[in-house]
């Protein structure tokens, strides 16, 4: 490729990065982040109780679970312009739909469409497109887009409240369907690529990386570690995302307090990425992800010790946002540094399936364990200290060759 064609490369993946960062935040915040200041008016709504109505949102991360390898193939063969694109227009026409349901019926099947429209516009996809767009960089590309995504909570919490306050939770639903189709949609359908960008070769890959298909990768023990990694972080992050007022109650945090110290997760994930992409850049990979993980049973261990006004508490929101924020980036880079880029998307899809899964099981499991230990919530972060510390040594035996190596990425 001659200099002027990689310098025009480079400028179409930047944009494409621009406009992913855009879309997920749009994307997330209203079909993801909305449901939970939804879930109380929705409740009243249809006279339904809260775990009815939170079973609708775990039935459609089921659903994207079971819709990912599907998902990240169509990308690995046509890019992600189309399927970005008709993931947009549908969560804008269920989110239309949903304004209208009057039945838990009606409910369950708008947010098993939702789950469906997930495995198009969430990370996943963007994750391999951006694999796609900036080859042996995309730890880069996802270093950036999850940067910008990361500010997706702290935006739509509060504006979906305000919607709710002043248009009532069906208005405000509608506006939210409008941001999809206005947004979201024309981005996907006109900044993102139709085909891969550039196929990734042999010798671009780097030492230790073994190219294999979807169908090799089920061959490979680090396949199973690694995805039983994710599972055990998405059983922590969904938990504490539920259960993360209460717990914070429990230590004798009143509801504004307990509002006051989830709040500096948000900012924290994020910081945790600039560190990433500055501190971290100097590591590989593997390292940085062995790094994140360790910070999470350290984050537990202070919530567990913590008390009222305790400093300790504000260390357990910035171990914990940091770590979750990193690990969003090893959880999208790490695929195409064990196993290729070139059939990343169904890859990596099938690693997201299992995560999604317990994405939806980690609350009600927690609250199955906060039952069978007496209603302690000490006791549920004490599992989840064993949760963490098992992922440390699945993700360990996943990337044991690449911590064995001395190789480094260093950003050009």
């Amino acid at each position: 490729m001659s200099a002027i064609g990689a310098a025009r490369a480079g400028k179409n993946a930047w944009t494409i990065i621009a406009a992913l960062g855009i879309t997920q935040i749009v994307s997330y915040g209203t079909v993801f982040y909305s449901f939970s200041p939804l879930m109380e008016p929705v409740q009243q709504a249809l006279g339904a109780g809260k775990s009815i109505v939170v079973g609708a949102f775990s039935l459609a991360l089921m659903a994207a679970a079971l819709c990912a390898v599907l998902a990240g193939r169509a990308i690995d063969r046509h890019g992600g312009k189309f399927l970005m694109a008709g993931g947009s227009l549908a969560a804008g026409l269920l989110l239309l739909a949903l304004s209208q349901v009057e039945s838990v019926a009606g409910l369950y099947l708008v947010y098993l469409g939702l789950g469906v429209a997930m495995a198009a516009i969430l990370y996943e996809p963007a994750f391999a497109v951006i694999t796609q767009a900036f080859g042996p960089r995309s730890r880069q590309g996802i270093t950036a887009l999850t940067l910008i995504a990361g500010f997706s909570s702290t935006l739509f919490w509060p504006l979906c409240q305000v919607l709710i306050d002043a248009l009532e939770w069906r208005g405000a639903v509608v506006v939210l369907a409008g941001l999809n189709l206005v947004i979201c949609l024309p981005l996907h359908l006109f900044v993102l690529p139709r085909r891969t960008i550039r196929k990734p070769a042999a010798n671009n890959q780097r030492p230790g990386t073994r190219a294999a298909d979807l169908r090799q990768a089920l061959k490979m023990p680090s396949f199973y570690w690694f995805a039983g990694t994710l599972v055990t972080n998405g059983l922590i992050f969904s938990t504490l995302s539920v259960h993360m007022i209460p717990i914070l109650q429990s230590k004798g945090l009143s509801a504004l307090g307990a509002a006051g110290i989830a709040a500096l997760v948000g900012p924290m994930q994020v910081g945790g990425r600039i560190l990433e992409v500055t501190v971290g850049r100097r590591f590989s990979i593997t390292r940085v992800g062995l790094v994140a993980l360790g910070a999470m049973p350290v984050a537990l261990l202070c919530l567990l010790a913590a008390g009222t006004g305790s400093w300790t508490l504000a260390l357990f929101a910035a171990l914990y946002g940091a770590s979750n924020g990193v690990f969003t980036i090893v959880r999208g880079a790490l695929p195409a540094e064990l196993f290729g880029r070139e059939h990343y998307g169904a890859i990596n899809g099938a690693l997201s399936a299992p995560y999604l899964v317990s994405h939806a099981l980690g609350p009600f499991l927690a609250a199955l364990v906060w039952t069978a230990l007496g209603g302690s919530y000490d006791r549920v972060i004490l599992v989840l200290v064993l949760v963490s510390a098992t992922g440390i040594g699945l993700f360990a035996a996943a990337t044991r060759h690449s911590l064995s190596s001395t190789t480094v990425e260093n950003a050009p």
